[in-house]
């Protein structure tokens, strides 16, 4: 796909990755996506915003080359230094040498360090800094940890669009640059859902931030770097509503404390519904579900861990470790959002009893607020073991 219009000096000329289907190995990416890139040209100075991925470079040179000479490029933006946006620079930098590669401090560092180039040295832009090309001004707004904190917008106020970097993005690819033409909106809306969950689920705050910073902007075109083009009158108001009603802060009416187990042969099923009685007589009123990890769908447990106000993960022990279910399960709590929140490890062993110990160890990684030192019981859990578990559940819930 070569260029493309997006206004009057505004081209698109980023890539389509239809077949995509793992994006930085933990997300699932099943519509594909796009490394969304732009060239705004003034009457007197040109700029390249967003680059793309390493793998596209010479498809992406071609579509360079079909909005502008780039010779001409004075200029390249980055508002996001990940390798999906920043992945061909170090050979842009080579072909465009006139060009000054422009970014925000943090991006500075990151890019020195992905380039590799010795003679690096970007112009390092501020909150409010703009410059001018001749008839279009281009001004940065930062925007720290969206989802990065490299992030920044840039706003072309006389075309009334504005470069959102990764916000309000998602990962799917039709063969369309804008929202008015999408073929098959319940995928983009499953893709939008899912890519705001898993890239701005950890910073609702600066969610907030964010939508805050453009929210006086009159956007006709909000051009991303992943998806299609959102524009005024069609998607662009819905998803920006969506965001402030995604990124409002949660409290749970009640306590709500899940119990998250696999077990083998139902011996560590059996502590956790003894833990679960533990907390209901330190805190009647909460809210405690007790799950086999096995029985339900991996995101609606994730989703059900990220919203608690304290859990409890159990595993038995098999090969010297906990078993990949509850791995699974931990992989996606949002250090973030999660940092000090109470969390017990328990769990059956046979031989030696590495499960829980391990689990620990992930949960200090995370840096939750462990509970004691866990509780651990060879095979079928005794009177005492049980009651050892109510006292690890009442030990979980006073902690709250």
């Amino acid at each position: 796909m070569a260029a493309r219009k997006v206004t009057d000096g505004v081209m698109s000329v980023g890539i389509l990755n239809p077949i995509m289907r793992i994006f930085d190995v933990v997300m699932r990416t099943d519509y594909g996506t796009t490394y969304n890139s732009y060239v705004v040209r003034g009457r007197e100075k040109t700029a390249l915003i967003e680059t793309c991925h390493l793998t596209y470079w010479e498809q992406y040179w071609k579509n360079i080359q079909e909005a502008c000479d780039p010779a001409t490029i004075d200029y390249i933006i980055l508002n996001h230094c990940e390798p999906d946006h920043s992945g061909v620079l170090a050979k842009l930098a080579q072909h465009c040498p006139n060009a000054q590669i422009i970014c925000s401090q943090a991006g500075s560092i990151y890019l020195k360090n992905i380039t590799n180039l010795s003679d690096f040295k970007p112009r390092v832009v501020r909150d409010g800094d703009s410059i001018d090309l001749g008839g279009k001004t281009l001004r940065f707004i930062m925007a720290p940890f969206l989802h990065w904190p490299d992030s920044m917008f840039t706003w072309c106020e006389e075309d009334k669009v504005l470069f959102s970097c990764d916000f309000l993005g998602c990962h799917y690819c039709e063969p369309h640059d804008f929202d008015t033409n999408i073929v098959y909106p319940t995928k983009y809306e499953d893709a939008f859902l899912g890519y705001y969950t898993a890239i701005f689920g950890p910073f609702p705050s600066y969610v907030q931030n964010g939508l805050a910073k453009i929210k006086g902007l009159d956007i006709e075109y909000l051009c991303n770097s992943h998806g299609p083009i959102l524009t005024k009158g069609c998607r662009l108001e819905s998803a920006m509503a969506l965001y402030d009603q995604w990124s409002q802060p949660h409290h749970n009416a009640v306590k709500t404390v899940p119990v998250f187990y696999c077990s083998a042969y139902g011996n560590t099923g059996l502590a956790a519904k003894e833990i679960k009685r533990g907390i209901l007589e330190i805190i009647p009123d909460a809210k405690v579900d007790v799950y086999d990890i096995n029985e339900h769908a991996m995101g609606d447990l994730q989703a059900q861990l990220n919203r608690s106000d304290a859990f409890a993960v159990g595993s038995p022990t098999i090969n010297a470790d906990a078993v990949a279910p509850v791995w699974e399960l931990l992989s996606h709590v949002d250090a973030i959002t999660n940092k000090k929140k109470p969390a017990l490890a328990f769990g059956s062993y046979g031989w030696s009893g590495e499960a829980v110990p391990n689990l620990i160890a992930r949960m200090n990684g995370l840096k939750l607020a462990v509970c004691g030192e866990g509780l651990k019981f060879q095979f079928v859990p005794s009177e005492s073991d049980l009651e050892r578990a109510r006292e690890a559940g009442r030990e979980l819930a006073r902690m709250l």
